[in-house]
């Protein structure tokens, strides 16, 4: 059966029968865990085999393991970091080098229990009046740097065995508003969100996937660009992402609608897949139903990220570990 153009999250630590029943009907592209799945190492990769077992096949685990407040995995179990931004200032002209071995200890953490896909980079360049909720999860405030750090990053999880997630396309950095609560709305003209904004994920489109923003650029249209077919048309044809997008969390309050219209409309604009997070079985039936199975635009796509999926290189962690903590320590 074709996957479907979806992926979802579920309820708790392990998976119940009903959930098993589920997925095994509507075989989603992938699955997201948070931190209500999370328990300890033999649990998370318990959880990961049962999710691929219901589908039967090798499906893509995500989850958001950015470090700092954006982490679902936590000490004691795991390894915690400090928000990127202050990561940034605290190791300075090593800022790249630190950047890489963080998102390779994050990877050979995720690739243990069987996750195979993490929701970062950002891309966004942060602005003094970006929100807090996004603010210090940022990499800077200049294009140069945020590529290079989003290359780090990238390199970082790659090396681990993960397949990393360029957020939010095409840009997320000058919200003023909480996108979970309110939909941002950013009147800024089109010439300075080309040459600020968009130039980073310009310069990113290698990246296998990419996760939309749910937020309004007027000067491009009046819908959020998660189900604006104006601005998903600029993302694949002005800045040139031609892989896998899939939309951040359509249960988020920034949109409108049911999630099930929500899904159904980020689809006609020209995501591929989309992502719903909280677990529940009824709007997830809804988006099952609402979305159908991936175009073949998308499947093409979705083989094409996975393709990506390696083994991860050889490395003395406790050494990466020792590094890492030298150089954050100024």
């Amino acid at each position: 059966m074709p996957s479907g153009a979806y992926i979802f999250g579920c309820e708790g630590l392990r998976l119940s029968e009903v959930e098993r029943r589920f997925f095994a009907s509507v075989n989603p592209w992938g699955f997201i865990l948070f931190a209500r799945n999370v328990e300890d190492r033999a649990q998370l990769s318990a959880l990961t085999s049962e999710l691929r077992a219901a589908v039967g096949w090798n499906a893509p685990i995500l989850i958001d393991q950015e470090g700092g407040r954006v982490q679902r995995m936590r000490a004691p179990v795991w390894r915690e970091y400090p928000p990127a931004l202050d990561q940034m200032a605290m190791a300075g002209k090593n800022a790249a080098r630190a950047m890489y071995l963080r998102n390779r200890m994050i990877a050979e953490e995720l690739f243990e229990v069987g996750i195979d896909v993490n929701c970062a980079p950002l891309a966004d360049v942060v602005w003094p009046e970006s929100h807090p909720v996004l603010r210090n999860r940022c990499y800077g405030s200049d294009v140069d740097t945020v590529v290079e750090m989003c290359l780090a990053a990238e390199l970082g999880l790659l090396d681990g065995g993960v397949l990393p997630v360029l957020k939010h396309i095409p840009g997320y950095g000058r919200a003023v508003v909480d996108g979970h609560k309110e939909l941002p709305r950013v009147d800024v003209p089109r010439d300075e969100l080309d040459a600020l904004d968009f130039e980073p994920f310009r310069r990113l489109t290698h990246m296998a996937m990419g996760m939309t923003a749910h937020i309004v650029f007027p000067c491009i249209d009046d819908l959020p660009a998660t189900t604006s077919p104006k601005a998903m048309t600029m993302i694949r044809e002005d800045i040139g992402f031609d892989n896998l997008i899939m939309t951040d969390d359509i249960s988020m309050e920034a949109l409108s609608g049911t999630v099930a219209e929500r899904a159904r409309a980020s689809l006609d604009a020209g995501c591929d897949v989309a992502l719903h997070c909280n677990g529940n079985m009824a709007e997830m039936q809804a988006v099952a139903d609402a979305c159908g199975p991936m175009t073949r635009a998308g499947r093409e796509r979705a083989e094409r990220a996975l393709k990506h999926r390696k083994n991860p290189t050889d490395i003395d962690i406790s050494a990466l570990e020792a590094e890492f903590r030298t150089l954050v320590a100024g």
